[in-house]
Order: structure tokens, then C-alpha cells, then sequence
């Protein structure tokens, strides 16, 4: 067998992982509908590679406004790797206690919003207290994890805690203890790692239930779409028709931030 067939089949069982947490993922976008048709929002956050999860969900084509998508830079960009705003920084900084605190404080948060929080480990010291603080705040938490990775790692908080006890409801990416997922021979260390494929299928997973469900209930949502498939002038009016909503839900949360309207 090939390695690209060995990465294949074992993207085949993250597939089987994925699909036997359905009743999750339905629950998950059930949060997420109550949340939206409420006007409120869903908070998205992820550190490092996990921004990739939040960027997903919204804004891209096939998805659609209702969740505040939460990056920070000092967090993720790290395209120069090395030198100025390097990944040697991010690292740090993602487990500097209290940074999810001044992060949250941007917001008004109230007990009608939901949240993703995306951490493989889920033992990184800024999405759990995002978590963290997302729950004192009444806000139901879903956690996206690796379950074999965050089972098998320690957390860099001082109690231990990691993002698996402060969350709601647990999705796991199905992915390997240390991600990567193909051995080679006379090559110490695994490469080609799985979780972004777990975490890409369900993300859309729940956007495609949460659709359906704000279908469902009468307010069909504004969906980012191509031109090659709705033309260009439909295309255009529903991407300003959704960065408007995006525009008007965010004004609600901001209007009262730095207090808690909970």
C-alpha cells in the first residue's frame, strides 16, 4: 500500500468517527439555531492551527452570518514562522492566563449566545479559559478536540484543567495522539497529521443541520454562493445581504461590551 493510501484509509476511519457522533453534531447545530433565531450569535475561537476551524465556519463560500469569528492575529499570524510576529510568540502567548479574559471583555455576552471553541489538544491555556470564561457567563460551550491527544498531553494550566471541562458538549476530530498519521521507515517521527480533516467535516457537518434547521423554521439563512452557481448579480446581492446581517448581529453584541448582560 502506498503512503497516500495509507493516509486515505486512515482519513476513511477519521470519516467513521466523525459520522458516529451525528447525535452530537445535530445538538451542536440545535445550540447554534436557538442562538441565531434569537439574533444573538454563535462565538467561534481558535489558537494556532485551530484558526483554520473558526475561518470555516464564517466567512466562505457555503456558510452564512450568525457567528462571530474570533482571531487574534498575536495568536495566529505567524507567516513569517521566524523573526517578528513568529511562532516562537504565539506559542507563548496562547498560554498567557488572563488573555482570554481581555479578549472576552470586547463583548457583550448573554446566556441567549452559544460557542465553538476549536483546540486540539485542548490543553492550551487561552481556549480553555475562554471556555472557561464563556460558562460563568451562562453560555453553553461545544468543544472541538482530538480526544486521543488531549487524553495522552498535559495541560499548561497550573490546575490541570483542560478544555474538555469547560465545555458542554465534546465533538471529537478523530484524529491520532500527535495528529500526524503515517510512519515512515528510518524517519523517527509520524508526518501528515488528521485533525483539520475531522474538524473540516464536521464544521460543515453542523452548518449544513443548522441550515436546515433555520430553514426549518422560517428564516433560511444568507448564504455565501458562487456566481457560477447563482450568477453574478445574485451572488453579489447575497454577500452584501449577509455581510449586512453579520454587521447588525455584531452591533448587538458590541453595543454592550465590557458589561455582561446575562
Amino acid at each position: 500500500m502506498s503512503l497516500t493510501e495509507t493516509y486515505l484509509e486512515k482519513c476513511t476511519a477519521i470519516i467513521a468517527t466523525v459520522k458516529a457522533q451525528e447525535s452530537k453534531i445535530q445538538k451542536a447545530a440545535a445550540w447554534f439555531a436557538e442562538s441565531i433565531l434569537a439574533g444573538r450569535m454563535v462565538h467561534t475561537f481558535g489558537s494556532g492551527h485551530s484558526r483554520i476551524m473558526v475561518e470555516e465556519m464564517w466567512p466562505r463560500y457555503g456558510s452564512f452570518p450568525g457567528f462571530n469569528p474570533i482571531v487574534e492575529l498575536s495568536l495566529t499570524n505567524h507567516n513569517n514562522v521566524v523573526g517578528a510576529n513568529g511562532q516562537r510568540q504565539a506559542m507563548f502567548l496562547e498560554n498567557v492566563p488572563g488573555l482570554a479574559a481581555r479578549i472576552l471583555r470586547n463583548f457583550g455576552l448573554d446566556k441567549k449566545d452559544t460557542a465553538l471553541i476549536i483546540s486540539s489538544s485542548g490543553c492550551n491555556v487561552v481556549p480553555i479559559e475562554m471556555a472557561e470564561g464563556l460558562q460563568q457567563s451562562g453560555i453553553k460551550v461545544v468543544a472541538l478536540v482530538t480526544e486521543a491527544h488531549l487524553a495522552a498531553s498535559t495541560s499548561k494550566r497550573a490546575d490541570g484543567k483542560k478544555l474538555s471541562d469547560f465545555a458542554d458538549l465534546v465533538i471529537d476530530t478523530g484524529a491520532p495522539a500527535g495528529d500526524s498519521m503515517i510512519h515512515i521507515d528510518g524517519l523517527d517521527t509520524p508526518v501528515a497529521p488528521g485533525s483539520t480533516v475531522g474538524g473540516v467535516m464536521i464544521i460543515n457537518s453542523i452548518k449544513a443541520e443548522l441550515a436546515q434547521l433555520l430553514t426549518n423554521a422560517g428564516h433560511p439563512p444568507k448564504v455565501l454562493t458562487a456566481g457560477c452557481v447563482v450568477g453574478t448579480e445574485k451572488a453579489t446581492a447575497l454577500f452584501e445581504a449577509a455581510y449586512d446581517e453579520h454587521g447588525q448581529r455584531l452591533a448587538v453584541v458590541l453595543n454592550s461590551a465590557g458589561g455582561n448582560s446575562c
